[in-house]
């Protein structure tokens, strides 16, 4: 049974490397949503981003943090980490920067998106796991997280059953 995930990540600078992790297949992501769907959603302010963003999040048992070199502290990631845990879905984080974009190029390595929460005093990012592909070609990352990405998955749900 495929677990249905909602992906979280920064569009602008991840979108393509995005898009390949929610074509392998092994997770039921959200649905991509092209820039001018996301500039009319934006148009409706906040309220309008929140209600999408909830949306996407209904029926979904785990949110995958995919982080880039820009991913940590931006606004919406952190609604999406909040209210992921909130809701009492499995989180977790996976570097992608050494994907490749549209136009052949990796970039560097985000920080934790997960190290600016705190759960009892302590880090999130000690809590969810952030996966590092120990890889710097990028067919040899997308194997690895294709081939990992459903483990992840189900490790991180049980992980919030903790908590």
């Amino acid at each position: 049974m495929k677990r249905k995930v909602f992906f979280s990540f920064h569009y602008k600078a991840d979108h393509w490397r995005a898009a390949q992790i929610r074509n392998a297949g092994f997770v039921e992501g959200n649905v991509p949503v092209s820039d001018n769907d996301w500039e009319e959603i934006t148009r409706g302010g906040e309220d309008a981003i929140k209600r999408w963003i909830n949306e996407q999040m209904e029926g979904r048992s785990c949110v995958v943090v995919l982080i880039g070199s820009r991913t940590a502290g931006r606004k919406w990631i952190n609604y999406e980490v909040k209210k992921g845990w909130v809701d009492g879905k499995g989180l977790l984080g996976i570097y992608i920067h050494n994907l490749k974009d549209q136009n052949g190029e990796q970039t560097s390595k985000g920080n934790n998106p997960f190290a600016r929460f705190t759960l009892n005093e302590r880090p999130l990012s000690q809590i969810v796991k952030s996966y590092d592909p120990p890889f710097s070609d990028s067919r040899d990352v997308y194997e690895y997280i294709k081939e990992n990405i459903a483990d992840w998955v189900e490790e991180a749900i049980e992980i919030r059953s903790k908590y």
